[in-house]
């Protein structure tokens, strides 16, 4: 029974002396990180973390977040990475949910964790994982370390949970995915394939890691036994000078960093010259980004991936060959690619049913991948796990050579900058505040951010709400990509179906009229 630790045991016995991470002037080879990696485990069950416990982290990029899966695997534990872009709130309601008891926190988090903690009376212990010692008597991640001898790696896999990866919630509240280890590790395979990966590659974190999208680059780079190197957060800058210092060759990133990139007054395309592939996912990408990527970055391949937290999360890809804009394979710059190694996917309608090619519906997909189900929510993962398919709530066609293409989305999901919006949870927040009678949230395109999310308001009688008004009552209650980025305030009654839904094909339509499809 094969488990995520064993990338690690594998890395360490095949390639001891190679680098395993380069972070913050810190260089440690594969036998040195698994070391660190089973005394932490050994610090964790001194603190009573037991087989299935969850662990819960809340940090930027770095070397210390990998020791922190590893060692909580080690353990035979669960890792919970939280949404460094949430508020307190949000993050306070997810370790309530998995009722997670111990938590790490890095300096940028310091203070967010403290409101968290007060607000989980379960949390019994807050980790320190940054440089410089602890502060208020907390314990810290190289304490732990440092105090405690290897532990024997608990030998998880297979069917055990590996982690609880919470996604905006179509209820109004976060919901926690699980992914076996069987998920994750077979994940780590295919996105090896995909992305390229060899042992002698370096590989960058630039977007978080909490993100399922960096996730798949990070287990890629740990079963192949290559170098992680990090840069705290996105920014261009910080990510140009990493490449060029480390001589990385491979990154992830979400399109709006490939942009914002682009568009960095110090971009140079030599100062890129290491990179070899960028794999971009998390949100459709604009054809006119990526004919710039692709003409101001000549030496690099470029691989899309589709995927969804539910698949662990690769689904479909598009590799570099599918990279052109001249000629009569053009028209694939607009496909997610093909389904990955070992996934199937379908388009169905709304029976069931298999739709023939060309013809819309929603996209289906089974595979290794798939989650056991959304945590503690048996009816949400009973709607999402049908006959053994996930439904993706994404709409879509295939091609008669099988490309997948996405136009739109069943769900009412909004794709802002890489982070999923669910319209639920934004309008649940809204129609908090009094003088709003009925709210609908509907996803617009934005050339930043590929979506903005927008509120349409009805007012209650009496009560005159402005935008401003509207987005200010929201900014306590919702992460800031969350939030609203632009108000309607409408006087007629919001468009209803014959079942009593609210028409947003109707409201979505002045917004994204002329445009080929429903998600930009």
């Amino acid at each position: 029974m094969y488990g995520l630790t064993d990338m690690l045991n594998a890395a360490a016995h095949a390639r001891p002396a190679a680098l395993s991470t380069v972070c913050g002037g810190r260089a440690r080879t594969w036998a040195q990180t698994r070391e660190r990696v089973a005394r932490l485990a050994a610090g964790l069950q001194g603190l009573g973390v037991g087989p299935g416990d969850r662990v819960a982290i809340l940090a930027l990029n770095s070397d210390r977040y990998s020791e922190f899966l590893s060692a909580v695997w080690w353990a035979g534990a669960v890792v919970v990475p939280m949404n460094i872009r949430w508020t307190a709130a949000e993050n306070a309601y997810s370790l309530k949910d998995c009722g997670a008891r111990v938590l790490f926190v890095d300096r940028t988090f310091a203070a967010s964790a403290a409101e968290v903690a007060a607000a989980c009376p379960i949390l019994e212990h807050v980790v320190w994982c940054d440089d410089g010692p602890a502060p208020d008597g907390r314990l810290g991640h190289d304490q732990l370390i440092a105090t405690h001898g290897p532990a024997p790696d608990s030998r998880s896999g297979g069917e055990d949970l590996a982690g609880l990866y919470y996604t905006g919630g179509t209820t109004g509240f976060p919901k926690g995915v699980e992914l076996p280890h069987r998920a994750l590790w077979f994940n780590n395979l295919i996105a090896a394939k995909i992305l390229e990966v060899e042992p002698d590659d370096v590989v960058l974190h630039a977007a978080p890691m909490f993100h399922m999208a960096d996730s798949t680059l990070g287990g890629a780079a740990s079963i192949m036994g290559a170098t992680h190197t990090y840069v705290p957060r996105f920014e261009p800058e910080a990510v140009m000078a990493a490449i060029e210092a480390h001589g990385v060759t491979q990154t992830v990133v979400v399109p709006t960093m490939i942009a914002m990139l682009l568009q960095h007054p110090a971009f140079a395309t030599e100062r890129l010259r290491s990179l070899r592939v960028i794999g971009y996912g998390g949100s459709s990408i604009s054809r006119g980004v990526l004919t710039e990527a692709l003409a101001k970055l000549p030496h690099v391949r470029f691989v899309q991936v589709y995927g969804q937290t539910e698949m662990a999360p690769i689904i479909a890809s598009l590799p570099p060959k599918d990279h052109v804009v001249e000629g009569p394979a053009a028209a694939r710059l607009a496909a997610a690619g093909r389904a990955a190694p070992g996934c199937q996917v379908r388009i169905v309608d709304g029976a069931g049913a298999d739709l023939p090619a060309g013809e819309v519906g929603e996209i289906v997909v089974r595979g290794p991948g798939m989650m056991h189900g959304y945590w503690n929510l048996p009816d949400q993962t009973a709607a999402t796990i049908r006959d053994g398919w996930v439904h993706t709530g994404d709409g879509g066609y295939q091609d008669a050579d099988g490309y997948v293409f996405i136009v739109d989305r069943v769900k009412d999901m909004i794709v802002s900058g890489g982070e999923n919006v669910f319209s639920a949870e934004v309008e649940s927040a809204v129609s908090t505040h009094p003088g709003v009678a009925q709210v609908a949230v509907i996803g617009i395109p934005s050339d930043q951010w590929g979506e903005a999310v927008h509120a349409i308001v009805v007012p209650r009688p009496g009560f005159t709400p402005s935008a401003s008004e509207i987005m200010a009552h929201c900014e306590p209650l919702l992460a800031n990509y969350k939030r609203p980025r632009s108000v309607t305030i409408r006087a007629e009654a919001l468009p209803l179906s014959g079942a009593g839904k609210i028409l947003k094909r109707e409201l979505r339509g002045p917004f994204w009229e002329g445009r080929e499809r429903n998600v930009n």
